[in-house]
């Protein structure tokens, strides 16, 4: 009976070997936007062909993002585009959705595509209940798409996370920066935010 069951038990092994999943194109998910099966209330994204839900945005969420846009659309007017929660096509399975991207500006703007890898200056994602998710799903995804600079805010430390130097799959440097720091975007020498600036006023949770 040891035999049959050893038997039976790599049998089975077999065939959960023969089923693989399918990951989707970026293509194939815009069609599925297109017939409906996602409305426009629909948070969703896709990571390594995959379709993940996003969080719920809450308030501290919110009110962070809106500062770090303000900032950034102040100090980079003119010479750079800020995008605020819109698709950034980073592969052919991978289109996530982050909270702030700088990018290049380009004649004729974004209206015919989204921006890739090489017009990219700057992601910044934010993060309080996402952060394992933006930490190692998403930001190792940049990384590996060559986008030269990533910031993760995290809401909860109340520090922004610096990561420089792409590379296969993961950043090569990685600065955690706190309230009294400043840091200044590689790609945007313009650019420079203050830590304390820019919790400042937000009551502990």
């Amino acid at each position: 009976m040891a035999v049959a069951a050893a038997q039976e038990a790599a049998t089975a092994r077999e065939e959960v070997a023969d089923v693989r999943r399918y990951l989707f194109t970026v293509d194939e998910f815009y069609r599925m936007g297109e017939a409906g099966i996602f409305t426009e209330d629909d948070r969703v994204e896709l990571i390594d062909g995959e379709i993940w839900q996003m969080t719920a945005i809450g308030p501290l969420h919110a009110e962070i993002v809106d500062r770090l846009t303000e900032l950034l659309v102040t100090r980079l007017a003119g010479t750079a585009r800020v995008r605020v929660q819109n698709p950034l096509r980073v592969s052919r399975r991978t289109e996530p959705q982050p909270d702030l991207v700088v990018v290049r500006r380009r004649s004729g703007s974004y209206a015919d595509r989204h921006p890739e890898p090489d017009d990219v200056l700057l992601v910044v994602e934010v993060a309080d209940s996402s952060l394992r998710y933006d930490r190692e799903r998403k930001i190792p995804r940049y990384a590996a798409s060559g986008i030269p600079e990533a910031w993760l805010v995290d809401l909860s430390a109340r520090t922004v996370t610096v990561c420089t130097g792409p590379g296969p799959t993961v950043y090569a440097r990685e600065r955690v920066r706190v309230p009294g720091d400043v840091i200044t975007a590689g790609g945007a020498p313009a650019l420079d935010v203050a830590i304390g600036e820019l919790f400042a006023s937000i009551e502990e949770a």
